[in-house]
């Protein structure tokens, strides 16, 4: 099955977007560049002769944001990578002589909108350039869930029984393959449960680090707080399937879903009648100098990332996908961290004081939101840069589009290293000569809501953060007003 969007450019019609086939490896929506077994129009042709003309040559260079990426992917792969624009020319960065040219979109790249092997949004015919209102943002299967992954807060006595009554309902009444960690099933009081026994044969099991299981869970589900949603990002390095969040932990601003009618929310969700959020996440890539000792590496994971090839010097470089925040930060010293910001190659500022956070909206009513940043609805397309009790007067938080490429260094006149966290995991320690380099990615993370977006999150706002709670202000009563 084909469909058509419409190109960036003059909104001319633009067919390259195929639905796959069986294999589950290559299902869901992929990008052909452009090209259609299928002959355009003649008036289309003509429009694309004299838009040629218009633009000029470089109009040679010019790609749908649709059909071009810079994801290191193989052209197989179901994805739509970063969009790309023409060239803008900006001023050289300091101290170089070399021009330096926008070759990116400010607006982010398009968002995969197929999410593991079975789910996707529903494509809505009014759509402009990919961008939908939030409200219509809708789930659809391709094919019935067969497998989920139920995540649990681990030592959490206060979860077994919402996890067995959940996980015998998956079993037995939907006759689903359920995935758990092994970890999960070595709880004493799962195991010493005899009740429980039959059932738990039946889990398929994983682990961390170890197992690569992306390619097989059709949906996720959540039992606890915000953090088993940030765990169940970090499993998933390319596209995440459908989470279905419940809150069962202490703050649950991203876990919109209550336990007690899980029966009745689990059925609307398998019958694709749902709402979703598509979470932004930030793409991250760290290169350092080489150490001593080797990360450990199993199955091409390692640290939930994905590790490059040997780079010139013998740097390493880490990929990572991250849903909340990067946080750089000054770790045990006692200095001030001094660390340089470059957005599209260009140096902004430099920071001083005990870090700095680059968030995604998401992200903003986290870590951001408690040292002094906005908070911004997660369909808003942004990167959120704030500072950690900067020593100035005058260094506020910024917001800037989800399209630039940020990068952050040690400046050469650090007295100390830094130290940056991703999903407040995966610490580590920054050197002189590492560098961290931030862009938005193009796999969001699909949140089934409980209502629609934008519901659910000023609910969240209302229930979780106490956002705006104030006492009432008295009415006057009658003839007071005049008195006064």
């Amino acid at each position: 099955m084909s469909c058509t969007h419409l190109c960036p450019v003059k909104g001319h019609p633009h067919v390259g977007l195929s639905c796959l086939g069986e294999d589950s490896r290559t299902r869901g929506w992929q990008c052909f560049s452009g090209r259609s077994s299928q002959p355009l129009p003649v008036g289309i042709e003509q429009e694309k002769v004299n838009m040629s003309k218009e633009l000029g040559p470089d109009a040679a260079a010019y790609c749908c944001p649709a059909c071009q990426g810079d994801e290191n992917w193989s052209c197989r792969h179901p994805i739509r990578g970063r969009a790309k624009s023409r060239s803008l020319s900006a001023s050289p960065a300091l101290g170089t002589t070399k021009e330096f040219r926008r070759t990116r979109s400010l607006h982010g790249p398009c968002p995969v909108t197929t999410f593991g092997p079975k789910a996707c949004v529903l494509q809505n015919p009014q759509t402009i350039m990919h961008i939908q209102d939030p409200a219509s943002q809708r789930l659809t299967w391709n094919k019935s869930p067969k497998s989920v992954l139920v995540i649990k807060k681990i030592r959490d006595a206060t979860l077994l029984q919402p996890f067995k009554e959940l996980c015998m309902y998956l079993m037995e009444e939907n006759g689903m393959i359920v995935y758990v960690e092994k970890k999960v099933l070595e709880d004493p009081a799962i195991a010493s449960d005899d009740n429980f026994g039959p059932v738990k044969k039946k889990f398929c099991t994983f682990r961390e680090d170890y197992d690569d299981i992306s390619n097989q869970i059709d949906f996720i589900i959540c039992l606890g707080g915000d953090g088993t949603l940030l765990y169940a990002s970090s499993l998933f390095q390319g596209s995440v399937p459908p989470v279905m969040a419940f809150h069962l932990g202490s703050l649950g601003f991203l876990t919109p879903f209550t336990f007690e009618s899980f029966q009745s929310q689990l059925t609307q969700v398998i019958e694709g009648n749902a709402a979703v959020v598509l979470r932004s996440r930030l793409k991250v890539r760290v290169v350092k100098e080489p150490h001593s000792k080797k990360m450990a590496e199993h199955n091409g994971l390692s640290k939930n990332g994905l590790p490059e090839p040997p780079l010139e010097g013998g740097k390493q470089a880490m990929q990572y996908q991250v849903l909340n925040e990067v946080v750089i930060d000054r770790g045990p010293s006692s200095y001030l961290s001094n660390v340089d910001v470059y957005l599209d190659g260009h140096l902004i500022t430099t920071v001083q004081g005990d870090g700095v956070i680059v968030s995604t909206p998401t992200g903003s009513t986290a870590y951001a939101a408690a040292a002094g940043a906005s908070m911004i609805h997660p369909n808003v397309p942004a990167i959120m840069i704030t500072p950690i009790c900067p020593h100035s007067l005058s260094f506020r938080p910024i917001v800037v589009p989800a399209g630039v490429e940020l990068k952050i260094m040690l400046s050469p006149e650090a007295r100390n290293t830094a130290w940056v966290s991703l999903d407040g995991r995966k610490r580590q320690e920054i050197r002189h000569g590492d560098s961290i380099t931030i862009t938005t990615s193009c796999y969001p993370l699909p949140s089934i809501c409980v209502r629609d977006p934008v519901s659910d999150w000023f609910e969240s706002l209302a229930q979780c953060l106490h956002w705006n709670v104030r006492k009432k202000q008295v009415h006057f009563e009658d003839g007071e007003e005049a008195e006064g």
